[in-house]
């Protein structure tokens, strides 16, 4: 997730950044960081927070790869935790034990990608799926088919995320194929319908989306269900989140520890907090998104629980995306590469 672009503070270069005792270290996606809530964490605690920011869960891999990064916090999605975890390059933190986490529903206590609470705790949750500017689309947009075989009048009209993450399952969904299908002809047949795709696309990008959609620069534009929430409430424009037919794809941000963290228990003491049910409202606020914290409704916005961009069709399929295999891997990475040649 999800994904914009604001820091508390913009921060470079923390692995040589002089440390101190008693800071925090956040790497978190772009404008993904509610500042009330940090304000709060540093007031109730007095640990001065610092944030980084990233675009992509592949960009975060990388980074923490190269290792000597300085950061205490990183917030992957549900597949790259499992990525993360294989690689060695999360922490346990133990944060099934600790008294906050009996906050967290249960539907989302130990899931799949953290089964048994070893590393992560929840932060936010949602859907990638697809928003358009309406009052220019002209009409209401039901299908993937839109987005994927658009009519001539959108040619340069359509934005497409950065990296082919959740835009590469979409495909999947449309054309009725597996998530990390290992078939050299699945992934042909993906090729083939993002290559058609490319005349239709004014930019691959993951971050400017609502700006271009406020402007008109892009009419149709792969999106987050909060981030779209957010473009719709800030242009006061007529930007629509679509549920198209065929699914959109899910996802879960978790707030994790990496390996080598240079403030491990101020990093505890932060997923402490944010499993808090008045923290993470703020949270929510901020960002639009879901949480998987009980209790939070009481602290959100009154828009939040009444906001089409929350609300799934139970008509639409939900399926979320998970840790591909390497073969699956090098298929999508193989496609991507060769598309944006």
């Amino acid at each position: 997730m999800k994904k914009l672009l604001f820091a508390l503070v913009a921060t470079t270069g923390l692995a040589t950044a002089a440390h101190a005792e008693g800071e925090l270290n956040i790497y978190n996606w772009v404008e993904y960081t509610s500042p009330e809530m940090i304000a709060k964490f540093e007031k109730e605690t007095g640990i001065k927070v610092n944030i980084d920011t990233y675009d992509t869960n592949e960009t975060l891999l990388a980074k923490l790869k190269a290792g000597g990064t300085g950061y205490d916090i990183v917030v992957p999605s549900q597949h790259f935790v499992e990525i993360l975890v294989k690689e060695g390059l999360l922490a346990e933190t133990g944060v099934g034990q600790m008294s906050t986490y009996a906050n967290v529903d249960a539907r989302w206590q130990k899931p799949d990608w953290d089964p048994e609470a070893k590393y992560c705790a929840p932060w936010q949750w949602g859907t990638a799926s697809i928003a358009y500017r309406k009052d220019l689309y002209g009409k209401e947009l039901t299908s993937l088919k839109e987005f994927f075989e658009p009519e001539e009048a959108m040619k340069g009209k359509i934005q497409v995320f950065k990296s082919p993450d959740e835009v590469y399952n979409m495909a999947n969904l449309y054309l009725d194929k597996p998530f990390c299908s290992e078939s050299a002809e699945d992934a042909k047949a993906v090729q083939a319908l993002f290559e058609g795709q490319k005349p239709f696309v004014v930019t691959y990008n993951s971050e400017n989306q609502n700006d271009n959609l406020a402007n008109g620069t892009a009419v149709i534009a792969n999106n987050w269900n909060g981030f779209s929430m957010r473009a719709r409430m800030d242009s006061k424009t007529d930007i629509v989140y679509a549920y198209p037919k065929e699914g959109v794809v899910g996802w879960f941000d978790s707030a994790c520890v990496p390996v080598g963290a240079k403030n491990p228990d101020n990093a505890k003491k932060f997923l402490e907090f944010i499993m808090k049910p008045e923290n993470i409202g703020l949270q929510s606020n901020y960002a639009r998104y879901s949480n998987a914290i009980v209790g939070s409704e009481p602290f959100m916005d009154k828009d939040l629980a009444g906001a089409d961009e929350l609300k799934v069709p139970e008509s639409v399929p939900v399926k979320f995306g998970k840790a591909c295999s390497p073969a699956a891997q090098k298929l999508t990475d193989r496609v991507w590469t060769k598309l944006l040649q």
